[in-house]
């Protein structure tokens, strides 16, 4: 059986989370945060682990087989061959390593890499920090948050050219110039 290296804990990319069962067999529904269904295929090492404990390793899985289900794909997994297997991973997110991964085209990053970084604006200064992101039929949005005297700011910032001038992982900063009257203060 293929495995994850142990040094790869900071490699692995969460692509989906669990959210439910599928049939008597084992099979598990699974929303897919990955660019393309795809990214699940058959002999793929997965981990799945708690969302809220970041202490637990999680388990490592080999996908068995894939299909397409509405919103997200299928997965029958090594090991998990009934119902009630299956649905003890109900909740579970899904990581994978990131060297399974194709190499990233320029100006494309992870959600992941993206959160927890800095954003600062070429007028406005520091803006806050990277929440949370989430995609639209054009672009996909930064959810930006900071705290304010005044309570908790947010701000949605397009994943565009346009707005986004330069992301640096290296410095954990991301730069827009935003377009006057873009935040109201």
């Amino acid at each position: 059986m293929a495995s994850i290296p142990k040094e790869s804990g900071d490699t692995l990319l969460t692509i989906g989370k669990v959210t439910g069962v599928h049939g008597l067999g084992g099979n598990l529904k699974v929303l897919s945060w990955a660019q393309s269904p795809d990214t699940f295929t058959q002999g793929l090492v997965v981990v799945l682990k708690d969302e809220n404990e970041t202490l637990d390793p999680g388990r490592e899985y080999v996908i068995r087989r894939t299909g397409r289900y509405k919103k997200g794909v299928l997965l029958s997994l090594e090991g998990v061959s009934t119902r009630e297997a299956s649905e003890s991973l109900v909740g579970k997110l899904v990581l994978i390593d990131k060297t399974s991964l194709p190499d990233l085209d320029e100006e494309t990053w992870y959600w992941q890499d993206l959160m927890g970084l800095t954003v600062v604006d070429a007028c406005k200064g520091k803006l806050g920090t990277v929440a949370q992101l989430f995609p639209t039929a054009a672009d996909d949005i930064l959810v930006v948050t900071d705290k304010t005297p005044q309570g908790e700011q947010e701000v949605l910032i397009p994943m565009n050219s346009v707005f986004v001038k330069e992301v640096n992982l290296e410095t954990g900063v991301i730069t827009t110039d935003l377009p006057e009257g873009f935040i109201t203060d």
